[in-house]
């Protein structure tokens, strides 16, 4: 059998949306794709400090993390593109310019805006994160702000237009729908991600496969010939795929991965 590798989003993927259930059929699937000689990674828009043991456990030869900014494999980093601290500054002063709500996501951990009301998402990451008790060293306002990629949510007294034009010449905006927006440093993608390690691991092309769920799967879905999408997809994305599994808890893994007989 040739070796495949395979990539996995997380958040409606490999687990659920809000309750974070992971399948025992998810985890056992991957496990034994894993032991018939396949590759297994992370491919998420998370950096790489919000990859939780949960899916840790699971067992995977590596992580693409931030949207492709940085790859973690075999216990190594590999790749890691950071902003530099001049435009993660320049950053912060546009979204406040243009009142914008965001959370900043960096290797090791996110930046919150401690000055104005957080929306009733950041406020749950704010508690999931433990964020008050470091409050000073993950602050925008800290020395210490540096950062590699953010998402931005619209308010109604947002200046959207004024901050697209600002960043669109040297990042990528991925529209998550309903004023929710990814920001990438142009270059990196989780697409891109796939086609270092392809170099880097010398993977021929037809032997990769990933499996998504939303918008910001897009770019590595139409990169792979084997794109698998969850039954509890986006409906954007399910003319964009080649094969479209159940949901997540209707066992998707497990069935996409007996479909193309990597299990």
């Amino acid at each position: 059998m040739k070796q495949k590798m395979l990539f996995f989003d997380i958040d409606g993927t490999l687990i659920t949306e809000g309750s974070h259930i992971l399948p025992k059929s998810t985890m056992a699937s991957i496990r034994q794709a894993r032991a018939n000689g396949h590759l297994a990674f992370i491919n998420t828009g998370r950096t790489f400090f919000n990859v939780t043991d949960q899916i840790k456990e699971i067992g995977f030869d590596g992580y693409v993390c931030g949207c492709g900014t940085y790859i973690h494999y075999k216990g190594e980093e590999i790749l890691w593109n950071q902003l530099t601290k001049k435009r993660c500054r320049e950053i912060v002063e546009l979204i406040r310019s243009c009142n914008l709500d965001a959370l900043l996501e960096g290797k090791e951990g996110v930046y919150f805006d401690y000055t104005r009301p957080s929306n009733p998402t950041i406020a749950k990451l704010q508690t999931r994160f433990g964020a008050e008790q470091f409050s000073e060293r993950y602050s925008w306002d800290s020395e210490n702000l540096q950062f590699d990629k953010f998402v931005i949510w619209q308010t109604p007294n947002s200046d959207f237009s004024t901050f697209f034009n600002n960043i669109s010449k040297d990042f990528d905006y991925i529209d998550r729908e309903n004023g929710f927006g990814e920001i990438v440093p142009k270059g990196y993608s989780k697409a891109s991600g796939i086609e270092f390690l392809e170099k880097y691991l010398n993977i021929p092309h037809e032997n990769c496969f990933a499996f998504g769920d939303s918008t910001n799967d897009l770019s590595m879905l139409e990169y792979v010939p084997n794109s698998i999408a969850m039954g509890n997809s986006s409906k954007l994305i399910l003319p964009k795929v080649s094969y479209i599994t159940t949901d997540i808890e209707d066992n998707g893994i497990e069935n996409a991965l007996k479909n193309f007989n990597i299990i």
